[in-house]
């Protein structure tokens, strides 16, 4: 597109591209972050009251919602009243002007304000215009589109928790973040084709959709196999031993997922006979008998403790990991080297947060913007937005 954008952090692999960010939430919010660190600009739109993640506490870090802070980095926000005549107008302004917008209302909210595909598109042609729902555009529209229901309706919750007991929720919302890195892919293949051809398209997201496919071997245990998986607790219906396992102190995560991994494991446990045994000697025949084959890793392994073990596990090249709260995870990547937290902006509006996730050599992400107060930016980028389109907002 010829639109230029707005002046605002410079480098990264998606600098020069204006993001108009109009989701709230997490689905949408978590993947215009992740563009954001890689450089593009966001301008994140807000209802006058806000994103509803703002006030989503405890915890807090000050007074602000650490959810909120968690997934708005490296945005500058804009609050506007679609109701009125003067925003509505500066947010068509703003997604004629983008190279990509992103939205997760309900299907058809946004055509009343002249905010739908259709009309985004026809005064940008170039646009890359993203719609995540719950349940996509047609009969599923009317339904709500919260994690916890999909975890439900996928099927998920179905498939977590103990056996015997009831269904449970994932501790994250994690189809909203699956969701999220789907737009995120979605957008980029959106805009290598908008580079070669100069044609914009829209892009859709919605969350069953995300979850059916992240599902994986489930998914596929059902559609190619006819297979309808059950609740097994940590254990793996594939493979075996792939689950936790009691130690001297505490569990252990054991996962020897091919022959060699368990002939190894074997070996470190000081029972190298049971990989010999022709009950244990191929995965299959060990996922068949589990219940034999238990007892005899739980054994040895309550004879040391669980940071023992997976020392000596991993020495020797066996899959294994203890169960950590999220301070020790953060812990095992500090000492791995992954410098997993970056302070983001300067002086009292620093914030410390977890580093984007993936590295490149020569065009790294971004840490510039802190997440915005709301409007923070709104006077400069109404200016900016009723000047000339080439005007700088700075």
């Amino acid at each position: 597109m010829e639109t230029p954008t707005p002046s605002g952090p410079s480098g990264g692999p998606l600098a020069g591209l204006l993001v108009a960010d109009f989701s709230r939430v997490l689905a949408g919010p978590y993947a215009t972050m992740l563009l954001a660190d890689l450089g593009a600009e966001v301008i994140k739109v807000e209802a006058p009251a806000g994103d509803e993640t703002r006030s989503w506490m405890p915890p807090t870090r000050g007074e602000t919602s650490t959810y909120y802070l968690g997934i708005n980095r490296g945005k500058r926000s804009l609050a506007l009243d679609l109701r009125t005549a003067e925003d509505a107008g500066a947010a068509r302004e703003l997604a004629r002007r983008a190279d990509v917008v992103i939205e997760n209302f309900k299907p058809g909210t946004l055509a009343k304000y002249g905010l739908d595909f259709a009309a985004v598109s026809a005064a940008n042609p170039g646009v890359v215009y993203a719609s995540i729902t719950g349940f996509g555009p047609g009969a599923g529209a009317h339904v709500p589109g919260y994690d916890l229901m999909v975890q439900a309706i996928s099927g998920l919750m179905s498939l977590t928790g103990d056996p015997e007991g009831e269904p449970f929720r994932a501790g994250i919302s994690v189809f909203d973040v699956m969701a999220g890195n789907h737009a995120a892919i979605g957008i980029l293949a959106a805009l290598r084709h908008r580079d070669a051809t100069g044609t914009g398209q829209h892009v859709e997201v919605n969350l069953l959709s995300s979850a059916l496919s992240g599902l994986v071997n489930h998914s596929s245990a059902y559609v190619a196999g006819g297979t309808v998986p059950y609740r097994m607790g940590n254990a793996h219906p594939s493979v075996f031993p792939y689950e936790p396992f009691p130690t001297a102190d505490r569990d252990l995560i054991v996962a020897a997922a091919n022959d060699g991994q368990f002939r190894r494991l074997c070996d470190v446990l000081g029972i190298p006979e049971t990989a010999d045994d022709p009950r244990f000697a191929h995965n299959k025949d060990r996922t068949a008998r589990r219940e034999e084959l238990r007892p005899l890793l739980v054994e040895r392994l309550a004879t040391r403790g669980a940071t023992d073990w997976f020392e000596a596990l991993v020495a020797a090249g066996v899959p294994a990991a203890p169960i950590n709260t999220i301070d020790g995870g953060f812990a095992m990547a500090e000492r791995f080297g992954l410098d997993p937290i970056v302070e983001v902006g300067e002086g009292e509006r620093a914030v410390p947060m977890a580093r984007h996730p993936i590295t490149f050599s020569t065009t790294p992400a971004r840490y510039e913007l802190p997440p915005p107060e709301l409007d923070e930016h709104g006077p400069e980028l109404r200016k900016w937005l009723t000047g000339a389109e080439g005007e700088s907002r700075d």
